[in-house]
């Protein structure tokens, strides 16, 4: 089995390269967590999806720290990386959404089944082992995610993306994308398109935690295709995994199981938030739930 680490953002509203950032007196960091989580679960490939010119600086910590703990890939994601007949518009910086990210990771991936995380979130132990043991099963057609409780998941120093879930018989029936979530007022709150409305606390969320079969690789480059074909020459459009699987739904191509999960996430979204980060990791390795070291006896 194979873990997709998305790592590949600079983190804009963290101020600098936070998937890199230390959180222990080791120099490890979130990242560090999840692979050593994912590991221990069963997963014995990482692929990290990164930016080319950070290629050596993951390779000096995070890979050289791993040792042999599992077999190591590194992909790219870039703009030009297109299906044929299309190009970057002008101007576009902002890369193409993480379901591009997935696509940027075909090669590396192979024909295994995977999972996709994110660099700079904590998810807890108890996700790895749900996906650990769906993923020994065949999936083709038939992907899983680990559902976070909303109220769970939200920092106290700022908003945060989250793809909110609907659910049936531990199916997903939908899930939207949004990208600005925040506490205010003892409420919980979204806004976005210049409104602004309130969502349940003990919404289902996705964390970007998803297992997949390979064939996903042709769904969701079909969907980029007409993704591309609406909204190319857009130069802030982006081609997220929650519009790829709503996509791919609809057509019945693929049907999501949800696995709920109660743990507390904790992440650095922002620069703020890295102080309470630290303080947990510290307190989780001083009750034995992480060693002091991660990789010191692997």
């Amino acid at each position: 089995m194979t873990l997709v680490v998305l790592a590949a953002g600079m983190g804009s509203r963290y101020g600098g390269l936070k998937q890199i950032d230390p959180v222990t007196p080791h120099g490890e960091f979130i990242i560090d967590f999840s692979v050593y989580d994912a590991v221990n679960a069963g997963f014995d490939k990482i692929v990290f999806l990164i930016k080319e010119e950070n290629l050596e600086v993951f390779r000096q910590t995070i890979a050289d720290r791993m040792g042999n703990s599992a077999s190591i890939g590194f992909a790219f994601q870039s703009l030009d990386m297109l299906p044929e007949g299309f190009s970057v518009p002008e101007g576009r910086a902002k890369p193409w959404g993480t379901a591009h990210a997935v696509l940027c990771c075909r090669q590396a991936v192979g024909d295994d089944n995977f999972a996709v995380i994110n660099s700079d979130d904590f998810y807890g132990r108890e996700a790895f082992e749900l996906m650990a043991r769906a993923l020994r099963e065949d999936r083709k057609g038939r992907y899983c995610m680990p559902g976070y409780i909303l109220d769970n998941t939200l920092t106290d120093n700022g908003s945060v993306a989250r793809g909110v879930c609907r659910t049936e018989n531990g199916k997903l029936t939908d899930i939207e994308e949004h990208t600005k979530i925040y506490r205010e007022g003892g409420k919980v709150l979204c806004s976005g398109e210049g409104k602004v409305h309130e969502i349940a606390p003990d919404s289902v969320v996705s964390m970007n935690f998803f297992g997949f079969a390979p064939d996903v690789f042709d769904i969701f480059e079909e969907g980029f295709r007409d993704f591309l074909a609406q909204n190319g020459s857009d130069i802030k459009a982006e081609y997220f995994i929650p519009l790829a699987l709503s996509r791919a739904m609809e057509k019945k191509e693929c049907s999501v199981d949800v696995y709920p999960v109660d743990a507390k996430w904790f992440g650095v979204t922002y620069a703020d938030d890295k102080p309470a980060v630290v303080e947990k990791i510290r307190k989780m390795v001083a009750d034995g739930v992480y060693p002091d070291g991660l990789w010191n006896n692997r």
